[in-house]
């Protein structure tokens, strides 16, 4: 059965940046240019929240792995991490020195990530926003970064052009894949871990297999940029999200195109599938925030795998990219690297979808929640002290870290002079001595 679209909501007065679903399947956050970031609730006759606290775009929004929060990445630099609720209770921090693109969690829900026009990325724990490290080696902005699914890796894309892989315990950048022609716009990782896909200005997308550096696969199906990209959670299908108005669905089992869907007028700026995979939401420059029933389910890829599982062995084990004693749910895509890049539609079943299908349109009145800066946002660690008291001794810790550095760099002065005073008095001695015998 073909995608259907199912709702179709009005709220955001620019365009809308980024989508994602809270895990409980309740709600989608969107971001926008217009500054604010919405909190859209499924449940009939339930109004949505408009969160006002940050002063420019909202580029990038992201639930927690248990939903309790959402996270806001803004071009005024700051990070926010919002209760979504009708409070709006937020907590901010200035992560960058430029656009914060992106964020997002780690799969389990402690560590945060953010990238940057500053061309950096920085880790931060999410109880209490404190600091952990800098990644630093992308020669220009960087537009997406996001963690693996066991939280060991992190991939990330520049306007560099480059796609780099970084191993999160030593902190190092641990490959760099140069194939990309132009900018690269977002990036992710496979349900299973062993391969990334990253799509950009140059209108493809790419697939490696991170475990040999290799490129698997590569699709030229738009004709404009591609803005966005999210895997199924089954792995076996990835969706893209184009300046050429469309949306696209890629059949990574067969390396195909399978599905087309128009809806928006205008840029599709974002994409991204819910936990479950059954539906999929799209943003763009049009104001539009779509819902779409994916409907092709688990029992095609089913037919599909049988398929794969009837052909000689030495076709096979391309696609078995696991022990035979694992039992992977989460298939990797087909190693296409033999054949020609441009991938052409073989499938009768590429459908066109039109955006006037009957859905339904929520043109949703929306609570304008502003922030209430200071307030508490639920920490995912128990907290034994006042929150006052907390942030005091925080504040007491970080002006002990500076004075610390302090002494550490005067001592070094310190040491220095005396280095250099030893020396002048050396010399002084010899001169000293050479001028005697003269008299």
């Amino acid at each position: 059965e073909d995608p259907t679209l199912e709702r179709h909501f009005k709220g955001h007065r620019d365009t809308v940046t980024s989508v994602d679903f809270n895990p409980n399947m309740k709600q989608l956050a969107t971001g926008s240019m217009d500054s604010s970031l919405m909190i859209w609730n499924f449940k009939a006759h339930t109004r949505a929240y408009r969160f006002i606290g940050h002063k420019d775009a909202v580029m990038h929004v992201k639930f927690s792995p248990s939903g309790h929060l959402v996270a806001s990445a803004s071009r005024d630099k700051t990070v926010r991490l919002w209760i979504p609720s009708v409070k709006g209770e937020s907590t901010v921090f200035k992560a960058h020195t430029g656009t914060v693109r992106c964020v997002d969690f780690a799969n389990d829900g402690q560590s945060l990530l953010t990238a940057s026009d500053d061309k950096t990325i920085k880790l931060w724990t999410v109880h209490r926003q404190k600091f952990q490290f800098t990644l630093n080696a992308h020669l220009n902005w960087v537009r997406r970064a996001r963690f693996s699914p066991d939280g060991r890796l992190i991939v990330s894309g520049s306007d560099d052009k480059t796609v780099k892989l970084w191993d999160r315990s030593s902190k190092e950048c641990i490959h760099t894949f140069y194939e990309h022609c132009g900018m690269v716009n977002d990036v992710a990782f496979h349900p299973n871990g062993t391969c990334i896909a990253a799509a950009g200005t140059d209108n493809t997308v790419k697939i490696w297999d991170i475990r040999i550096n290799k490129l698997l696969q590569h699709y030229q199906v738009h004709s404009n940029a591609i803005n966005g990209l999210s895997f199924h959670p089954s792995g076996n299908c990835l969706i893209t999200a184009s300046s050429d108005t469309t949306l696209k669905i890629l059949d990574l089992l067969e390396g195909r195109l399978f599905y087309t869907l128009h809806g928006h007028q205008g840029p599709a700026t974002a994409v991204a599938f819910s936990p479950t995979g059954e539906y999929f939401a799209s943003g763009g420059a049009d104001e539009q925030v779509m819902v779409w029933k994916t409907n092709f389910d688990t029992a095609d890829y089913s037919e599909l795998a049988s398929i794969q599982n009837k052909r000689p062995s030495s076709q096979q084990h391309k696609m078995n990219f696991r022990p035979e004693s694992q039992v992977d749910t989460k298939r990797a895509p087909k190693d296409l690297s033999d054949r020609p890049p441009q991938v052409t539609d073989k499938s009768s079943k590429i459908d066109t979808l039109a955006a006037n299908q009957g859905a339904r349109e929520d043109d949703t009145a929306a609570y304008d929640v502003p922030a209430t800066n200071g307030a508490e946002t639920s920490p995912l660690e128990p907290r034994d002290i006042p929150p006052q008291l907390s942030r005091t001794l925080e504040h007491i810790v970080g002006q002990l870290d500076v004075l610390t550095q302090t002494v550490s760099i005067l001592e070094q002065r310190l040491t220095m002079t005396e280095d250099k005073l030893r020396e002048c008095l050396d010399n002084q001695q010899k001169i000293t001595l050479q001028i005697k015998p003269n008299d």
